[in-house]
């Protein structure tokens, strides 16, 4: 899998923070924080094998600049 860099969280600090990365397989890889809180991880359906990550509202901006 070939990754191009996106974009990374305007206000993240330079050791930390949530970034956006395009696959040459036409999807999308996204850096963020874990969600580790019981409540919201019991609404979800998550299989085995995946992770849910948190970004802010201001990484949407990232997707529209980085499709193909």
């Amino acid at each position: 899998m070939r990754l191009t860099f996106i974009g990374k969280d305007p206000d993240s600090n330079p050791t930390g923070s949530p970034t956006v990365y395009r696959t040459d397989r036409e999807s999308w890889l996204v850096q963020g924080w874990v969600v580790t809180d019981p409540e919201a991880l019991a609404q979800m359906n998550i299989p085995e094998g995946e992770t849910v990550v948190e970004i802010p509202d201001r990484m949407l901006q990232f997707f529209a600049q980085g499709g193909s």
